[in-house]
C-alpha cells in the first residue's frame, strides 16, 4: 500500500494536537477552569472524526494488495 506523505503527516499532525489539547483540558480541569476545559473537549471530539476521514482516504490510495 502506498501512502502520501501529505496524509501521514496531517495525522501526526492531528495527533500531536489531541495530545496538547488533552494535556491542557486535563490541567484546566485541575484548576477548575471548566470552560476551558470544555473547549477543549469540543476541539478533540471534532478532530477524531477528521482524522478518520484522511485515514479513509488514504487507505484507499494504495494499490488493490489491501483488498485480496
Amino acid at each position: 500500500m502506498k501512502r502520501s506523505f501529505l496524509g501521514v503527516f496531517l495525522l501526526a499532525l492531528i495527533l500531536a494536537i489531541n495530545i496538547v489539547t488533552t494535556q491542557f483540558m486535563v490541567h484546566q480541569f485541575f484548576y477548575e477552569h471548566y470552560t476551558n476545559t470544555l473547549v477543549c473537549v469540543a476541539l478533540n471530539l471534532l478532530l477524531f472524526p477528521v482524522a478518520l476521514l484522511i485515514y479513509k482516504k488514504e487507505i484507499h490510495k494504495g494499490g488493490k494488495k489491501h483488498e485480496q
